[in-house]
């Protein structure tokens, strides 16, 4: 985590790809956690379970692929 022009930032994983994401909205957000990220924004908090949850059918149906290229 870092701050960039007074703004909070991060390097968040989205199932094996990682992108820098502004925290201005979440901003008590830890190392760890999961987040529900939109435009490069993370906007809210999400528990492990529901996230999981998300992955997994993103991964299902290549919408990771599809928005980020192949993932690892």
């Amino acid at each position: 985590m870092s701050v960039v022009d007074g703004t909070p930032m991060a390097e968040v994983d989205f199932g094996g790809v990682r992108k820098d994401v502004c925290l201005q909205y979440v901003p008590d957000a830890a190392p760890g956690e999961y987040l529900i990220v939109h435009v490069g924004f993370a906007i809210q908090r999400l528990d492990e379970e529901s996230a999981r949850r998300t992955l997994d059918e993103f991964t299902r149906l290549g919408l990771l692929e599809e928005e980020f290229g192949e993932v690892p």
